[in-house]
């Protein structure tokens, strides 16, 4: 698996009309085949009025899983045009439900590859699409008169803060991407004369939220 992908956050809805045809998108997270399916079902019920389910989903562990479905919409007409939505944003764990109520005007084949495809836009643009990386939880503990070289070193470089801990030292937890451990260790070392404790704590998966905020995650 990659050191960093895009996934579901938090997922939304969005919504287009064409020639009186409504196109609703829904888009969740799943993690595996198994959750996707149960939430099929669920819009399936939801809207069980409406002419047409269609969806995609790409799912992502140690081999990539895509599926997809036209729901009696001419082939390729349908779920095709939503998974390849979601492949051009390369986006994984990723599920988006397109429903169609027909408005009483036959779109053709151009027409509705440009509608599923624009609905799944839509709902995708109305979620919070988070890329997460693999990384490692570090504690670096030092003195005060180091916390504007480590936070100065932290921020040029891109290092995500997680926490500040105020104690007889100042800790700064740390989540640190693939590949820049040891660069950040030698800095630190460098910037306070190796005065500064570094201990690793655990390896594990962070991004940030459309709030700005940081989230950690165990896998």
């Amino acid at each position: 698996m990659e050191d960093s992908y895009k996934m579901v956050f938090a997922g939304g809805s969005g919504e287009i009309v064409v020639k009186k045809s409504r196109f609703i998108a829904n888009v969740f997270s799943a993690e595996n085949t198994a959750e996707a399916e149960s939430k099929i079902e669920q819009i399936k019920k939801k809207y069980w009025d409406a002419r047409h389910n269609c969806y995609a989903y790409v799912i992502k562990d140690d081999t990539v899983l895509k599926k997809c479905s036209d729901d009696g919409e001419p082939q390729g007409t349908a779920g095709r045009p939503i998974l390849d939505v979601l492949c051009g944003e390369e986006i994984y764990n990723i599920l988006v439900v397109v429903t169609r109520y027909f408005g009483g005007t036959l779109l053709g084949t151009g027409g509705l590859i440009r509608a599923y495809t624009d609905a799944a836009k839509e709902g995708i643009k109305a979620s919070d699409i988070m890329k997460k990386h693999r990384a490692y939880r570090i504690r670096v503990s030092a003195d005060y008169t180091f916390m504007g070289k480590i936070q100065y070193i932290a921020a040029s470089h891109d290092i995500a803060v997680q926490d500040i801990i105020y104690g007889d030292k100042v800790e700064f937890v740390m989540l640190v991407k693939n590949g820049m451990l040891d660069k950040l260790t030698e800095m630190i070392t460098s910037a306070t004369s190796a005065a500064a404790g570094i201990e690793n704590e655990a390896k594990v998966w962070y991004g940030c939220a459309g709030d700005g905020k940081i989230h950690v995650f165990e896998r």
